[in-house]
């Protein structure tokens, strides 16, 4: 390989992003780099100025700009940082979100067309080509932790949410079959009968593949979240993610009313309970059972939401 060939394929693959881009008004009336502060906005756990200036590589007085017409329309709101009030906090206003979503679904589906182009035996070879191409130029470093993307589930990722639960409990804790039934029948439940205003499935993608997932459903207690089915794929840990994945149930439940968030975990799970503690989560009551072919011991751990802990937890 030469360095022609790469400049070759830059200029390919700038032509294909560019047509993506803009093709169709895909981002009007938002360019490029203010569709990508939204994107920001609605999936980055750190939404200070400084964090996003950082992230997106941006000019202060650039991002500065762009800030006021998001303000001047209704996309977001600006108040300080309860961790430093000499930062500025940035977040979404309902209107935002909806923009957000609006320029993520056309996004999908400019990039779903040039995929249908692609016949369907020979997609795994190009994802496997593109996650070649990355990783032999990230000179084995681990990819950005803004590359994760936390999004809603798409056909087939509440299978998946089972399938991997059952795998990975398997393989490290040595849980049978009754774990996945378990799995199966909360996922189940979600999949037939939830509330969208108030129950919600997050999956982490990376390099295009779910890598995590959690979720967020209605408990039996009044004015009461449960957080469940918290998992991050071996090979993704180290990235943030089960933080990521814990911060948005505990702003998403926080955000829509809900006054204490609940779950129940075992105390094999030591990194888990951790990120918990972290998060502020207090342990309530601890009970042996056989359960899942193990001798295990249960937790049950509460985080009071009308007490504020802080961005990211």
């Amino acid at each position: 390989m030469t360095v022609q060939d790469i400049r070759a394929f830059n200029r390919f693959y700038t032509n294909v992003i560019g047509a993506l881009d803009y093709s169709r008004q895909l981002y009007a009336p938002y360019t490029l780099t203010e569709s990508r502060v939204l994107y920001e906005l609605a999936h980055s756990p750190r939404t200070d100025a400084a964090d996003l200036r950082g992230e997106l590589s941006l000019d202060a007085g650039y991002l500065s700009r762009i800030l006021n017409k998001f303000e001047r329309a209704g996309l977001i709101e600006r108040t300080a940082s309860r961790k430093d009030p000499r930062r500025v906090r940035v977040t979404l206003t309902p209107r935002g979100r909806e923009t957000a979503a609006l320029l993520a679904e056309r996004a999908d589906e400019s990039v779903g067309a040039l995929l249908a182009t692609v016949p369907a035996a020979e997609r795994p070879r190009l994802s496997e080509a593109m996650h070649t191409v990355r990783t032999l130029l990230s000179d084995g470093r681990p990819p950005p932790r803004e590359d994760v993307l936390l999004r809603e589930p798409r056909p087939g990722d509440l299978g998946w949410m089972v399938a991997r639960n059952a795998a990975l409990y398997a393989a490290e804790y040595g849980f049978n079959a009754d774990y996945e039934g378990l799995v199966a029948r909360i996922v189940a439940d979600f999949a037939e009968d939830h509330d969208p205003h108030l129950e919600r499935v997050w999956i982490a993608e990376l390099d295009g593949r779910p890598v995590g997932c959690v979720m967020c459903v209605r408990d039996e207690a009044p004015a009461t979240a449960r957080l469940r089915l918290l998992l991050v794929e071996p090979d993704a840990r180290g990235l943030g993610i089960g933080d990521r994945l814990v911060s948005a149930v505990v702003d998403f439940a926080r955000g829509v009313g809900y006054r204490d968030l609940v779950l129940w975990t075992n105390d094999v799970l030591t990194s888990a309970r951790r990120l918990y503690q972290r998060h502020g989560f207090v342990l309530t009551a601890e009970k042996p059972h056989r359960s899942f072919g193990q001798d295990l011991n249960g937790q049950d751990w509460h985080l009071d939401l009308t007490e504020p802990t802080g961005e990211g937890g």
